[in-house]
């Protein structure tokens, strides 16, 4: 069995198809770990153990009986707490919700559930998606697969824990200013931000509704490949040209803001990738790309003031059932007037133009890190005041929140270690509808690297 630790999600798929493994052998290995792994790491919400291993079985017979097979027949996975399953506790990661069950589905599970899924539960994730290093003060830190001391990244922090740590084959994750990307770096997995408004977000708990994104976390492209397809409703296949040539493709380093103010150490790591993206035949190229201080700008008055649109009754009846960070956050949203927002909408437009004109008229898909510092440890991003808290969030949240305000895809992809032994990532953004661009590069990277086959000390 120490063999399926090696497996990504295809590899499952194809282990179940070809009688290999049962989908109820397969579902038991990973419930086993979620409860002795992933109760440790606190990466899990909610186990659906009986449910899940009725559903392993029901598809064995279905296989048995050669019926047709989805994508994902009989693999086992777990999601972020705020994907609704019906009947389900959902609680967002939060107290005020902490009895809520969703009577149906959201429309991404349904599409899941007829792809061949086995749900085995819900995943760990910061109070409300308000949070970007897995901080949840009502059930606790979620703690990285590297090491125990660090954060995980959020506020898809269960998902990227339990890829990471080989707990679930693949997982969905939502992603407003980061959600997907930081916890993907940080554990050294994949994590793709799809295009704004690609994939569903209905049945799925917002945060910022033309901010949030749903999307997957997984091993490697081609995993990320299968789930976007399955998320999409397979309107398309994401893995069907995977394998084509990426030579003569540009990837763009921009001169202006994503390299700032990064540490060096972070730099060095990921500025190493270049050689092998040359190696493939990839042109690089200098970028003069646009100021991305007002564009993080606008992003912020767009985020709060649909955060507060949310939370506003809430806060007025229970100010005290949300963690002091989470409120303050959200609370941001009374400062910015109807104008103010309403300006902010408008200008997307405009900035969108701005950057298809400086960078995508220039390359295919941008190169930048995915955070500019080391993964700070749990105790480094509680400690002070809090507005010293909330300084170090932004600080997470510094080169990826402005990508979900232009709509743009991102994929966060691993690059390498640092000197303390943690994943550090990058991201390849690319323009509107280029995810199957941006995977085909990933794909090929991660042909001729291995970090995101590298097994966490916890798995």
């Amino acid at each position: 069995m120490n063999d399926i630790l090696h497996w990504d999600l295809c590899s499952a798929a194809e282990a179940v198809k070809n009688r290999q493994i049962s989908s109820y052998e397969l579902t038991q290995w990973s419930l086993e770990r979620l409860k002795r792994i992933g109760t440790h790491l606190n990466a899990v919400f909610r186990f659906d153990e009986e449910s899940a291993l009725k559903r392993a079985l029901v598809l064995d017979d279905l296989q048995a009986h050669n019926r047709a097979l989805g994508l994902l027949h009989g693999v086992p996975m777990a999601h972020k707490d705020l994907i609704f399953m019906a009947g389900r506790n959902a609680h967002v990661g939060s107290k005020i919700l902490k009895k809520h069950i969703p009577d149906r589905n959201s429309v991404v599970m349904d599409y899941f559930e007829a792809a061949g899924q086995v749900y085995t539960g819900s995943l760990h994730m910061t109070e409300f998606a308000l949070g970007p290093t897995g901080f949840n003060q009502h059930y606790g830190h979620a703690k990285n697969p590297w090491n125990e001391l660090m954060v995980c990244g959020g506020s898809s922090s269960g998902s990227g824990i339990a890829v990471s740590a080989r707990l679930s084959f693949g997982a969905i994750g939502s992603d407003t200013g980061g959600s997907i990307r930081h916890p993907a770096t940080m554990c050294g997995v994949t994590g793709l931000k799809p295009t704004r408004q690609l994939v569903s977000t209905e049945g799925v708990f917002p945060l910022a509704h033309t901010l949030d994104c749903v999307g997957p976390i997984a091993q490697n492209a081609r995993d990320c490949a299968r789930l976007l397809t399955v998320l999409t409703n397979q309107q398309y296949d994401y893995e069907s040209r995977l394998k084509e040539s990426v030579s003569g493709l540009r990837i763009g380093i921009p001169k202006h803001f994503y390299w700032e103010e990064v540490d060096p150490e972070i730099e060095k790591v990921l500025m190493k990738n270049i050689a092998i993206f040359q190696s493939l035949g990839m042109k690089i190229v200098e970028l003069d790309n646009p100021d991305m201080a007002p564009i993080n700008q606008m992003m912020g008055i767009v985020m709060g003031v649909e955060a507060l649109e949310v939370h506003h009754e809430w806060l007025k009846q229970s100010p005290g059932d949300y963690a002091d960070q989470v409120r303050a956050r959200i609370e941001l949203g009374y400062q910015y007037s109807n104008e103010d927002y309403q300006g902010a909408i408008d200008s997307r437009k405009m900035y969108r133009a701005q950057f298809d004109e400086k960078v995508f008229a220039h390359c295919d898909a941008m190169f930048i890190p995915s955070i500019q510092v080391h993964t700070p440890s749990i105790e480094e991003s509680t400690r002070g005041t809090l507005d010293e808290v909330l300084k170090g969030v932004g600080r997470l949240t510094h080169v990826t929140k402005g990508i979900n305000y232009l709509g743009f895809p991102s994929i966060s992809v691993p690059g390498g270690f640092s000197s303390r032994k943690m994943p550090v990532g990058f991201q390849l953004v690319g323009k509107d509808l280029s995810e199957e661009m941006l995977l085909r590069m990933t794909h090929a990277y991660q042909g001729l690297t291995n970090w995101h086959q590298q097994l966490p000390p916890t798995a």
